[in-house]
């Protein structure tokens, strides 16, 4: 076994009470502007934005600091379009008979169907892997992942913040089942699709629905 090497940690900075709360107040109002939506501009976004993201979102945390995910970027229109061909026909299936009765009257408010023309606007369409078990490159043994869907979590708000940071809107698509994915990105049998993060500018006059988000005293308690 291997001993982790240690050294001093760096980069912590300690603020005073003041300031935390002042940072993370603000922190708090900038994250309540982030929407979700469904109307997307096509217009181009930097690649660096999205590599950036996907940086951020690869400091998550993760058991054993496994790392056990993988972010495959679309932006081939080709693709995109094969892509959203295959998650609208697993959306039919959902919306015809697969979802339940109240799963779909839940949805009623939001004007959702199986119509998803963002797969193809969207300029940046992220599909998110977590990987099972890891494979040793030399033997191509199976190495075990630990939390996995833990930290893959983790690592999906991770992105979704950095690239609300960064003056994008993004949508969580999670077409069920996915494995269509594996297949349009070309990844392993030991990686599975969680969702698909689509990101780039709202499109002009988009509209999102009025909703509430629970208090705080609904969403913590205190010991």
């Amino acid at each position: 076994m291997t001993i982790a090497q240690f050294k001093p940690l760096d980069g912590f900075v300690h603020r005073s009470a003041d300031e935390m709360i002042e940072r993370s107040a603000a922190f708090f109002e900038d994250m309540k502007k982030r929407r979700t939506i469904r109307d997307f501009s096509d217009a181009p976004v930097p690649r660096d934005v999205i590599e950036n993201a996907i940086l951020t979102a690869g400091r998550a945390p993760s058991g054993a600091n496994k790392q056990p995910w993988h972010f495959a970027v679309i932006t081939d229109p080709a693709v995109k379009s094969r892509l959203r061909v295959a998650a609208e026909a697993e959306e039919r299936e959902f919306y015809a008979g697969r979802a339940s009765d109240q799963w779909l009257k839940d949805l009623e408010p939001f004007g959702t169907d199986a119509h998803k023309p963002f797969l193809e606007k969207a300029p940046y369409l992220i599909a998110v892997f977590r990987q099972s078990y890891g494979i040793d490159e030399e033997t191509g043994e199976h190495k075990h992942n630990y939390y996995v869907h833990e930290s893959v979590g983790i690592a999906c708000g991770f992105l979704l913040t950095a690239l609300h940071q960064a003056g994008l809107a993004t949508l969580t698509h999670t077409p069920s089942p996915m494995g269509f994915l594996n297949e349009i990105c070309e990844r392993p049998k030991n990686e599975r699709p969680i969702m698909l993060i689509v990101t780039g500018y709202p499109a002009a006059g988009v509209q999102v629905p009025v909703i509430d988000k629970k208090p705080l005293e609904e969403i913590s308690s205190w010991i």
